[in-house]
């Protein structure tokens, strides 16, 4: 399971066997996150989320958007098309 990013203790991943639409797994020691790319434009949205707080969600969506383009570019590589 590639690790693509770390969000503030957080990883993000992005599985090689996994499904379209493009999405990434947010994983932290409290919860996770399956977060939606809406790739190649954004924005992220939350699609499943075990053990995070609405404030957590929102800076976690907020983050991943400030990353879009590289996180794409990663599913991209791995899965081919979004």
């Amino acid at each position: 399971m590639p690790t693509v990013l770390r969000l503030d203790g957080l990883r993000v991943v992005i599985y090689p066997s996994d499904h379209r639409p493009a999405h990434v797994h947010v994983i932290g020691a409290d919860g996770e996150a399956v977060c939606v790319l809406n790739c190649p434009d954004g924005p992220p949205e939350l699609r499943e989320v075990y053990g995070f707080s609405r404030p957590e969600v929102n800076r976690i969506l907020r983050d991943l958007g400030g990353h879009l383009s590289n996180l794409c570019q990663h599913w991209s590589e791995i899965h081919g098309r979004y």
